[in-house]
This record gives C-alpha cells, structure tokens and sequence, in this order.
C-alpha cells in the first residue's frame, strides 16, 4: 500500500477503528470520520500515543448530504490522503413488507451513496497520481440474497459490483480497489442476543477480520472473503459467472422462449 494518510469511515468502534489501528501501525496517517465526536477523539488519542501518527477527526453523519460533502470535498482537495476505506453502513432490516421505508432509504444512503460518491471524489486524483487505494466493506450478503432480507443484502451487492467494475477502470491506471465480503463479525450490528443464537464457529472477531482482510490486500484480491476456507471456491464461482458472457447478449432469443 501506498503511504500517506488513509481517510477511513464508519471509524469510531468495529471494523472501521480496527483498520484505523492497522493502518496506523502500518505507518499510515489517519482522517477519522464517524458520527461519534467523543470516541472519535479516545481512540485518536490512543493512536497518536501508539503509533506516533497524525490523525484528524471528523465528526460526520454520511446519510446527510452536507456532512457527506464535507468529507468529498477534503477527499478531492487533501493530496496527502491515498487510501479510502468505506466503512460505514447500516443494517437493522426487517421484513420488507413490514419495513419502515424511512430506514430502508437511510441504508440506501450510507450504503450505497455514500459509498459512490466519496469513491468518486477521490477517484480522479488517484488515477492522475497512478497510485492509492480504496477498500471497500461490503458483504457476503451480497453472494447469497435470497437467504437474508431483501434491501440490506442489495446494497452490498452493489458495493461488490462497483468495486468490480472501479477496479477493472482504474487498476490499469495504479489504483488498487478492494472489495472485502465479511460474514458474521462481533460487531455493533449484531446485538450478543443475536450472537447468542448462533453457532460460535459462524463468529468472526473483528481483528481477525480485519487482519484477515488487509492480508487480502497485500496478496493483490480484488474480492477478498476472509471466511472462505478454499479460493478456489471464489475462482470457481467467478469462472462460472464470465463463462456467461458471451451469450448474454444475441439477437434472438432463447429457443426455450419460442411462441
């Protein structure tokens, strides 16, 4: 990874201030942004003392729009800042005929926009560099939608694909995108009375994910599971998918459609 200052979302506890630890031990200055102003300020306390990096805080709420363009805005201005992480998210979703369209839009929001549009601020000075880095913290929802609700799994799904296409644009050019697919991690997302009911050795521990996820990385994963026990299961799974391709789009259609 290139050095410099890693702007990382969703940074006040979890995922997101477990990457903020990584990063800074790996030398990286840190732009913490999150909603929570005080465990923003602890945990940039403890990895000034730590690590001896500089780190900034941001106290923001990416669902609203002039908090998120603050953030895009020192994403496009900073020149010191060379890796994104994209951390930030909601789940909390109910049935979709019961589901309160006012959250499922918030998810949308966190998940989906926000996820767009801080890539795209930073996008085109990481291309201009020919160097940088954005990871993006999607979900293994996004491979198996029909086993969870319907709009939180979509969102990650789009997260997976965009990361995808971002990918095949701007690697050419210097710029690594990542996308990383946690399974169930002990989080704040899950309560322990969910965890409770669910067999342990489903249950991932946030720095293993983590750890797990840069190793992912730093071995060159586009798409990096850290679950996944075999590969090749991946290779197998995206080799089937490419396979498609060349019949997704003819001119007739299929015989099986026939009057």
């Amino acid at each position: 990874m290139t050095k410099g200052t890693a702007l990382v979302t969703g940074a006040s506890i979890g995922i997101g201030a477990t990457y903020a630890d990584r990063l800074a031990r790996r030398g990286h200055d840190l732009i913490l942004v999150a909603r929570n102003t005080a465990k923003l300020e602890q945990l940039a306390e403890t990895l000034r003392r730590d690590t001896g990096v500089k780190v900034d805080i941001i106290a923001a709420d990416l669902g609203k729009a002039e908090d998120l363009a603050k953030i895009e805005a020192r994403l496009r201005d900073d020149g010191s800042i060379t890796t994104l992480v994209n951390n930030a998210g909601i789940a909390g979703e109910t049935a979709f005929v019961e589901a309160d369209i006012a959250h499922l839009q918030q998810m949308i929001d966190l998940n989906v926009t926000a996820v767009t549009r801080l890539s795209a601020a930073i996008a085109p000075r990481l291309a201009t560099a020919g160097t940088g880095t954005i990871i993006n913290i999607t979900s293994v929802t996004a491979l198996m939608p029909e086993a969870f609700t319907a709009v939180y799994p979509a969102t990650k799904a789009f997260v997976l694909a965009f990361s995808e296409g971002l990918n095949a644009e701007l690697a050419p050019k210097g710029v690594r995108v990542q996308a990383v697919l946690p399974g169930i991690t002990r989080t704040a997302i899950w309560d322990e009375a969910q965890l409770a009911n669910l067999p342990a050795h489903m249950i991932m521990e946030v720095d293993d994910m983590v750890d797990a996820a840069i190793a992912g990385l730093d071995l060159g994963e586009t798409i990096t599971i850290p679950a996944l026990p075999d590969r090749a299961d991946l290779d197998t799974y995206l080799t089937a998918r490419t396979a498609l391709r060349p019949n997704l789009s003819r001119n007739q259609p299929a015989a099986r459609y026939a009057a």
